[in-house]
């Protein structure tokens, strides 16, 4: 049971590493870092006046446009929360 109804989340790791987001129906890549990553999802910095869309996918690689599909969870300045989502 969690304490003071908060729910208990998978073990952060931090990574500091570049990513790309993918964005539905766009050729452009948006840079972001990826600050730390677990099981279900991330903490990524994005760049000033980024508008994030509520889906996008995450790639590790320039080149590629595959990787895991994310629901923005939360934004607050440069960080945003996401929930990698079937």
């Amino acid at each position: 049971m969690a304490l003071f109804g908060r729910k208990s989340r998978a073990p952060r790791h931090r990574v500091e590493k570049e990513a790309w987001l993918v964005l539905d129906r766009s050729f452009a890549l948006r840079p972001c870092k990826v600050v730390d990553l677990s099981d279900t999802g991330a903490r990524l910095y994005v760049g000033p006046g980024d508008r994030i869309p509520k889906h996008f996918n995450l790639t590790f690689t320039r080149s590629s446009r595959e990787g895991p599909r994310c629901e923005l969870r939360w934004q607050r300045g440069h960080s945003i929360g996401v929930k990698f989502v079937g």
